[in-house]
């Protein structure tokens, strides 16, 4: 091990005994108190040292015996500390492969804040290579969550959608103007491949398969080009994921409003069946409408902002890479709305429905919202 303070975090001296690491709330410690000695081994913790090389300095210092490895345990426990050789490792296996570490150095540095054992960015970065997500839509919103998914050095994108791309599909961070005539899934992939920082890693023996032999999926993001489909999402086509345990989470735009979520774990948090049925008990008519909604005709330019969309598909990519890392987002179980002109976000849960099939109702409600930090508002329809 190769400790070295993160270098995410800016560090300032509150007083002549405390010294703050980190600007924002979310990530600010104090370290108090800080005597000179320990200001001292501060300085030294770069990366470029290992613990021996350290303690031999510090005795070259007349410090105690046991004072570097102290503040390593000290630093370790606040969420201060990396480690340098985890970085080198990753640097050496993807030195190769178009200029991995680079383009992803922000991204590991983030992850190094969100995970603060050391090393922990290093592993989540690296265990994103053998992920696979499949992106359903190919629209404004689904074309870009597929481009920063793959951009974040997911390994395996793939996108699924029909028919050509229209003028109107064309978003800054999505499918570009001279795909306009080609096929979205063809489109869509050129993209991903395009914006990957490395190539897509190989499969191995171990690596658990799917029933088209391909890896398993961690997760489906939902973002049809129709925005009905994400904001009354269909139980049946969802039949599938349920049945084979698939994480799904949906996005999109429908006439100036937003959405991100719910974010579905079958079997333990609500599904599209639940939705359903909870929106049919609070209104009666609401089936009939979805029923003239979806089989009606529509016009043949949907209603989507850019920067909705864009924002959109920003969330829905962060909440989607959250996942991925290990954690539960905010949109677990939940739904994240904003609407022009005013673009306030707010939330609603969704609660399991005890008579879906779907089995999520047999869960408590308080278990459900303490391990997902979902907000406590539930969705009324």
């Amino acid at each position: 091990m190769h400790p070295m303070m993160k270098p995410a975090l800016r560090r300032a001296w509150r007083d002549r005994q405390a010294v703050q690491f980190g600007v924002t709330p979310a990530q600010a410690v104090v370290l108090d108190p800080v005597d000179p000695a320990t200001g001292c081994l501060l300085d030294l913790l770069d990366g470029t040292r290992g613990l021996e090389l350290l303690r031999k300095e510090a005795h070259a210092m007349r410090l105690p015996d046991g004072q570097v490895d102290k503040l390593i345990v000290r630093l370790t426990r606040a969420g201060l500390l990396d480690d340098a050789t985890a970085d080198a490792a990753a640097a050496g296996a993807s030195r190769n492969r178009n200029g991995t570490p680079e383009r992803l150095r922000p991204d590991l540095a983030s992850l190094s804040l969100v995970h603060p054992e050391p090393g922990g960015g290093t592993v989540r970065l690296a265990a994103r290579r053998a992920v696979r997500v499949q992106v359903r839509g190919a629209g404004r919103v689904g074309a870009t969550v597929a481009a920063l998914l793959s951009a974040s050095g997911v390994g395996q994108v793939e996108v699924l959608d029909g028919g050509c791309v229209e003028p109107w599909d064309i978003a800054p961070g999505g499918l570009p103007a001279k795909a306009v005539g080609e096929r979205r899934a063809s489109a869509a992939g050129q993209l991903v491949r395009r914006v990957a920082p490395a190539p897509p890693p190989r499969a191995s023996a171990a690596t658990p398969r799917s029933a088209d032999g391909g890896p398993g999926l961690s997760l489906v993001v939902v973002a049809p080009r129709d925005g009905l489909d994400a904001y009354v999402p269909d139980s049946a086509r969802a039949a599938d994921w349920i049945a084979t345990g698939t994480p799904h989470l949906y996005a999109g735009v429908l006439e100036g409003t937003g959405m991100v979520g719910p974010l579905v774990l079958p079997g333990g948090t609500a599904c599209p069946g639940c939705l359903e049925l909870r929106r049919a008990e609070r209104d009666p008519g609401w089936p009939r409408m979805v029923a003239q909604w979806r089989s009606g005709r529509r016009g043949p330019v949907p209603a989507c902002d850019l920067g909705l969309a864009t924002t959109v598909a920003g969330l829905a990519a962060a909440h989607a890479l959250t996942f991925l890392d290990g954690e539960l987002p905010a949109s677990t179980g939940a739904r994240w709305e904003t609407s022009l002109p005013l673009l306030d976000w707010r939330s609603a849960r969704i609660a399991p429905h005890p008579d879906c099939p779907c089995g999520a109702g047999r869960h408590t409600e308080g278990e459900y919202a303490s391990g997902a930090g979902a907000p406590h508002d539930t969705m009324a329809g």
